[in-house]
Order: structure tokens, then C-alpha cells, then sequence
């Protein structure tokens, strides 16, 4: 049986999206001009049901992330850190190579999306590991 901490899954689900906020601010001038946008249109606040949304894909990731954890008996950080890699690299670095070479994403935005996946799982993935 599966035994996830439902405090860390929260805490990360907070943590990632927050994260998450910090760094596309930090890139939003170069996100802006990969995507078209002006930095007006960049710097606007998100309507309210997308951040809702977006702190619920952060949940389902954070719990997911806690349940693998807990089957991989992982209490470590740097357990936690390669599982996070590791999952990265098979999912999200994986999809963004695919949206680069097939739907013409420029590889400039893919990364800036890569480096937010590899930064939020990391950070997920070792609150919920240490927190076992």
C-alpha cells in the first residue's frame, strides 16, 4: 500500500508553483519575444481559473511523485534528485524535443519550459522524499 505524506504533497504543490511563478517572471522578457507577445500582454496577471488549474497539475504531479517515492523506498535527497532527473527526461524533456521537431517550437521556449519542469520536479521530488 502506497503511503504518501499529504502534508509534503501540499507544501510541494505550493513550492512548485511558486517556483514556478519566480521563474517564468525571470524569463518572461525572453518567453515574451519567443512567443509573439508584447510585455504588456507577458507582465498580465492570469485570469483566476488558470492558476487554479495550474495549482492543480502541480498537485497531480506532486502526488504522483510522492506515491513513486514511497514504492522506491526514497528518503534521501539525492535519491529524490535522480528520480526527479529521471523522470524529466522521460517525460518533459522528452515532449519538448518532440514539440521542437514536429510543431516548430522554437528550441529557445522549449528549454525555457524544460528548465521550469526540471527546477519543479526537483524541487518536488525532494520535499516529498525527505519528508518519509
Amino acid at each position: 500500500m502506497i503511503d504518501i505524506q499529504y502534508v509534503a504533497v501540499g507544501v510541494a504543490t505550493v513550492a512548485a508553483f511558486v517556483l514556478s511563478t519566480a521563474y517564468y517572471i525571470a524569463f518572461g522578457r525572453q518567453y515574451a519575444e519567443l512567443r509573439g507577445l508584447s510585455p504588456e500582454a507577458a507582465a498580465a496577471r492570469p485570469p483566476a481559473w488558470k492558476v487554479l488549474l495550474e495549482l492543480l497539475r502541480s498537485l497531480v504531479v506532486a502526488s504522483f511523485v510522492a506515491g513513486l517515492a514511497d514504492l522506491l523506498e526514497i528518503t534521501e535527497w539525492a535519491e529524490a534528485a535522480t528520480l526527479a532527473v529521471s523522470l524529466w527526461v522521460a517525460f518533459p524533456a522528452i515532449l519538448l524535443v518532440g514539440s521542437v521537431i514536429w510543431d516548430d517550437v522554437p528550441p529557445r521556449l522549449a528549454a525555457i519550459h524544460a528548465g521550469d519542469w526540471l527546477m519543479k520536479l526537483l524541487l518536488i521530488a525532494v520535499i516529498v522524499g525527505i519528508w518519509q
